[in-house]
């Protein structure tokens, strides 16, 4: 198997490390070959904080993706996310020397650089720049500027910032479970290509990726993103909510959470009980089904609420920035009962959930359909794309093959030559002679000249120049 078909997607999650390998098949849709799934143990709220568990990790996760596919995994695309995640708006510009040219990927490419250049705040690395709207000479709203003549190049950027200590103890985390970084992507980004449609993001979409650390908010508008925000709240502090309201472990609540949980408390009755096994032999404990249903129902409703002000934060109510395809639910926490009720109660707007099947290859197994696998699809389909952009065009890839061929000529017209020069001048074996007078020294050296021979002072010239080359290079 040719390994620039596959992509391998690393989502490095609160409570779970996922990694998925997949290629594209002959209809274009994601054929997922190998998936391996391991508990996270050092990450707390999209932060490593134990670097040692977290390898530990990646690498079970891995190596169940490389028996279930037979592939040996060596580059990732790997996901970031995190309460250390920011995003700010920029605007800048360039002013081109050649008015009279086109704008090429060279002029976007310096406006893009311009950007990545700004200082940020102490201890904070620029993860994304991503352009929005260009202007020309002062035309607005232009989305593709290639190929457009102008002088001076304006854009507004969304630029998405993270913490340099947190993205380097991922990128440690990665390399020391013998792996390459392919790319890092944010993670509501990849789990936005998974499960969104280009006419939602055309129409106006509100992406929310509930994962088990934080909550993840990206908004799209006329197919461009235009925020994206982290809440540092998740599925897992309601686990920690119900552990503590209904006195439980860790363990009976996460349980609770999936097989009882909803949250919608009003179809609950007053006398639906459920009885949890006691600790090594005391007593169980009964726990009623409309208390668990209040207990979920005001943490989701808290998360929903800050949402709903990152919404706000975007100018949702202005004219020009309605949201017509509403919010898309995603992630392990949009599978809790009766949310996407909830969040269109809370925020009056359209929700559904969002599932990456419609990406997949069928027949994909019920458990790679679900949300909670959106972010690690996402990440492949990034790959891949990363990938093709990487590929030489079939103008570049006659230019090469003609350069080789120029080359392998060359080599050859030398080759020829060099067994041209050395038939003239056969070597003869003779018997060793007496030394010359040293008055015929001097005839012997225009002698050898003239038959073609390098004197040692050639050689020692040319071998010096060769070492200092080398030397400059060191």
């Amino acid at each position: 198997m040719n390994p620039d078909e596959i992509a391998v997607g690393l989502d490095i999650g609160t409570t779970k490390i996922v990694a998925m390998i997949g290629r594209k098949n002959q209809y274009n849709k994601l054929e997922i070959i190998g998936t391996g799934k391991a508990r996270s143990q050092g990450v707390q709220r999209g932060v490593v904080t134990n670097i040692v568990k977290t390898i530990e990790s990646i690498k079970e996760a891995v190596e169940e993706a490389e028996m279930q596919s037979g592939i040996n995994v060596s580059e990732v695309v790997v996901g970031i996310a995190g309460q250390h995640i920011r995003s700010t708006q920029h605007s800048d510009y360039i002013n081109r020397q050649n008015a009279d040219a086109v704008i090429d990927d060279q002029d976007l490419k310096e406006l893009i650089d311009n950007v990545h250049n700004l200082v940020m705040l102490p201890g904070e690395e620029i993860i994304h720049v991503l352009p929005q709207e260009y202007k020309i000479d002062g035309q607005p709203d232009i989305r593709e500027p290639k190929g457009m003549y102008g002088s001076r190049l304006e854009a507004n950027f969304h630029i998405v910032v993270g913490q340099i200590s947190s993205i380097k103890n991922i990128g440690r985390c990665v390399r020391s479970s013998d792996l390459k970084i392919a790319s890092i992507t944010l993670e509501p980004l990849a789990s936005a290509q998974a499960v969104l449609s280009q006419e939602e993001k055309e129409a106006g979409v509100v992406l929310v990726d509930i994962g088990g650390g934080t909550t993840d908010v990206a908004i799209f508008k006329d197919g461009i993103i235009r925020h994206t925000a982290v809440i540092p709240f998740g599925g897992n502090v309601i686990t920690e909510d119900i552990k503590e309201g209904c006195t439980i472990i860790e363990k009976q609540a996460e349980l609770l959470k999936i097989k009882f949980g909803s949250a919608w408390p009003g179809e609950n009755k007053e006398n639906e009980i459920v009885s949890i096994p006691g600790l090594r032999g005391r007593e169980p404990k009964e726990i009623s089904m409309k208390m668990l249903s209040k207990i979920i129902n005001a943490r989701v409703v808290e998360i929903i609420e800050q949402v709903y002000v990152e919404i706000k934060n975007y100018g949702y109510n202005e004219n020009k920035k309605k949201l017509i395809a509403g919010i898309v639910l995603t992630g392990g926490g949009s599978q809790l009962k009766h949310i996407k009720q909830l969040v269109e109660f809370v925020t009056g707007m359209d929700t559904r959930i969002g599932y990456p099947n419609e990406h997949l290859a069928s027949p994909s197994s019920e458990e790679l359909t679900s949300p909670a696998y959106a972010t690690a699809v996402g990440l492949i389909l990034e790959g891949l794309e990363t990938q093709l952009s990487r590929r030489p065009r079939k103008d570049d890839e006659e230019e090469i093959a003609n350069a080789k061929a120029a080359k392998l000529a060359e080599e050859e017209a030398k080759a020829n030559l060099e067994n041209l020069v050395v038939e003239e001048n056969p070597l003869e074996i003779t018997q060793p002679e007496e030394a010359a007078p040293a008055k015929n020294l001097e005839n012997d050296k225009k002698t050898d000249k003239k038959r073609g021979f390098f004197s040692n002072n050639v050689f020692e010239t040319w071998a010096n120049k060769i070492r200092n080359i080398i030397n400059e290079d060191l």
